[in-house]
């Protein structure tokens, strides 16, 4: 089959004009809610993002538009049948390995998300655009493009300006990122969105399986139902927030929806015309104002003038165009993040924490960044979280960049813990808090009941000791407590004769350690045995926080009438 790449499709004056009003019927139908607003689009379902916070960094893509008539398959698929006859058949072909992707893709999505309803063709539609499905198929065997597909260099000049998130792992570019593979994933976004599409344990932007299943997951965020028309634009606008982005996408959508047909990996054909540069394909790829790559080409066409075509804002969605500089995110402008009077973070175990943590984003003049995202993490292996069990919570500053984030609230994990807060798309030094956690405490402890503590030498206690623990009046609840048959009340170390508790192997043990106190702050103790020693015993019961209740024991000899004592002091 004879390659078809560079091949630029050449319309009549009619053509083009009924394309022109095709796209104009698209723009007029769309769904309710989107906004035009200094060339850029708002939707109510996506507020406008960042160039950070799209798929491609709003990066540049191809312009060409299908053919007016419907896609029919080549009556051969042998050699010297490249796509049939007829353009229409030409640009229904898409190359085997790459068709392959999109439709898994669809199945692993179906089953994983099938509220989505993402159709495999909104896949193609969007490869198509991105980057002419790979070169029309430039990949191997494993679906990895066979030379790096890079996007330009987003630096702000003709395009946004994304400063580097990825030390140029992906990109090669250690100053600022570049859209990556057949999808045209920004690094800062396949950091997180990337998955393993061809089951080879690794997530390549470069890979076709890798980078279609991670734009379906993309595009499905947020619950969206892509069957409906709000959620499918909110969904391509959120790739690329561009209205002209949007209309090509959606009436590449509905060609290949009309028909499509595999053709092999390499002879795909490949589009011409550029966001960057002319507006609408040109008649031949030397035409003046754009160049067609060649098969296998990483870098991007060059515009005939730096701005692009008129009128486009490269700060704002649709990639590059003005020649005007780049106004900064935010999030670029933040010089350093400060406490903003975040007070001391303490709790006891499994309480919340009275302070939250407060940040201030601030500018090289001192002056509060607004609408800058800050990432609150808990550092290390605890259960401290914030509100809702989250390790890791994010928050946007408000006019004055300030960020307050959730409250804290302390698990049974005890000791010294640190909260970092850090700026989102900015290499900053975070700040640390110190979060304490403090063991539950009681300050009062008492017994329960009044009725004296005996029992005859070689016999036990009929009377189980029952405990109640409070804090500052209420009880006192989890409580770590020991109790420890004591010498005397001027010697607190273990007795070696006299009352006893057994341990699991019914040996006899003078010391019980990790008790604690129930919700109400009680503590009941397992049953005491006595042994051949009579006389008067001290059994000491001792909480974290320093509360003390020391209770009598008295052992008779076997046979003799216990005589009645005062009732248990208290130390």
């Amino acid at each position: 089959m004879a390659a078809l790449f560079g091949k630029r499709l050449r319309r009549s004056a009619m053509t083009t004009a009924v394309a022109a009003a095709a796209v104009a019927a698209l723009s007029a139908s769309q769904a309710p809610g989107l906004t035009d607003t200094q060339n850029g689009r708002q939707s109510t379902a996506d507020a406008t993002p960042s160039p950070g916070d799209s798929a491609t960094g709003n990066s540049p893509y191809y312009t060409d538009l299908p053919p007016l008539n419907s896609p029919t398959a080549p009556p051969s698929t042998g050699p010297g049948s490249p796509g049939g006859t007829g353009t229409g058949a030409h640009e229904a072909g898409i190359p085997a390995t790459v068709l392959d992707a999109y439709k898994k893709a669809e199945t692993e999505l179906a089953a994983t998300k099938p509220g989505c309803n993402l159709p495999w063709q909104l896949l193609a539609a969007i490869g198509k655009v991105e980057s002419g499905q790979a070169r029309g198929g430039n990949v191997d065997a494993n679906g990895t493009t066979l030379k790096p597909i890079l996007g330009p260099v987003l630096n702000g000049n003709g395009f946004a300006r994304i400063t580097d998130t990825d030390n140029g792992a992906y990109d090669g570019d250690t100053t600022h990122d570049r859209a990556v593979g057949p999808m045209q994933f920004i690094p800062s976004t396949w950091e997180w969105s990337g998955r393993d599409g061809n089951g080879d344990g690794k997530k390549d932007p470069n890979n076709i399986y890798d980078a279609a299943l991670a734009a379906g997951h993309y595009l499905c965020r947020g619950d969206r139902d892509l069957s409906q028309s709000g959620g499918l634009h909110a969904a391509i606008l959120s790739y690329n927030h561009s209205q002209e982005y949007l209309n090509t996408v959606l009436t590449w959508l509905e060609y290949y929806r009309k028909g499509t047909h595999e053709v092999p990996d390499g002879t795909g054909v490949q589009p011409g015309g550029r966001s960057d540069g002319s507006p609408s394909p040109s008649p031949s790829p030397s035409s003046p104002g754009t160049t067609s790559p060649s098969p296998g080409t990483s870098k991007p066409p060059k515009p005939s003038k730096p701005g692009g075509s008129p009128g486009t804002d490269p700060s704002k969605p649709g990639g590059g165009g003005s020649t005007s500089p780049t106004p900064p995110t935010p999030a670029e402008t933040v010089a350093h993040i400060e406490d903003a009077g975040t007070g001391t973070l303490n709790a006891t175990a499994g309480d919340a924490f009275a302070e939250p943590v407060a940040v201030r984003t601030e500018n090289a003049a001192g002056k509060g960044v607004g609408t800058v995202k800050v990432k609150l993490t808990v550092v290390g292996d605890t259960d401290l979280a914030f509100s809702g069990g989250f390790k890791s919570v994010t928050v946007v500053t408000d006019s004055a960049g300030k960020a307050t984030a959730p409250p804290l609230r302390a698990g049974e994990d005890t000791g010294e813990f640190t909260v970092r807060a850090t700026v989102v798309d900015r290499k900053l030094p975070g700040l640390d808090y110190k979060a304490t956690v403090s063991a539950r405490q009681a300050d009062a402890l008492t017994r329960t009941g009044d009725t004296e503590l005996t029992c005859e030498a070689g016999g036990q206690f009929a009377d189980p000791v029952q405990v109640r623990a409070t804090y500052k009046g209420d009880a006192a609840d989890g409580v770590a407590t020991t109790a420890t048959l004591i010498k005397s009340k001027d010697d607190a170390t273990e007795n070696d004769k006299g009352p006893y508790f057994k341990d699991a192997d019914g040996k006899a043990i003078r010391t019980l350690k990790g008790l604690k106190t129930d919700g109400d702050g009680r503590l009941q103790l397992p049953r005491i045995y006595a042994d051949d020693a009579t006389g008067t015993f001290l059994l000491r019961i001792d909480t974290t926080g320093g509360a003390t209740l020391t209770i009598e024991l008295k052992v008779t000899a076997a046979g003799a009438t216990a005589t009645p004592s005062a009732s248990p002091s208290a130390t």
